[in-house]
């Protein structure tokens, strides 16, 4: 059963343990730049079949390291907007170089 979360901050926490390997949030950050530029090309050259392909893009990516590598479910299922949201903040964090302390809040080993 899916844990139920009264809040985003009370999610963000759990969205990061559940990516604790440093190669699911890397699989995570390829998957959600590759959607944005599908998007982005789909939306510059009005090819709209190319928005089906951003979700391939983004969701394929991350969810086999979910399988693969950290053997949980992903977020999207039991929390999908949040966890979408949660993707691109950490995605942000990351690009940023502060995503390390959020981790170790969360008690995300590095």
């Amino acid at each position: 059963m899916a844990e139920r979360f009264a809040t985003y901050a009370a999610f963000w926490p759990h969205y990061l343990r559940e990516h604790s390997c440093r190669e699911t949030r890397a699989f995570h950050y390829f998957g959600t730049l590759l959607a944005l530029a599908c998007i982005i090309y789909a939306v510059a050259g009005q090819i709209w079949w190319l928005l089906a392909v951003a979700l391939v893009a983004g969701y394929g990516p991350a969810w086999f390291a979910h399988l693969a590598i950290e053997h949980n479910r992903p977020a999207t299922l039991t929390h999908p907007y949040w966890s979408l949201i949660s993707d691109f903040r950490m995605l942000s964090l990351w690009l940023r170089g502060r995503l390390a302390p959020e981790l170790q809040d969360a008690g995300v080993d590095r």
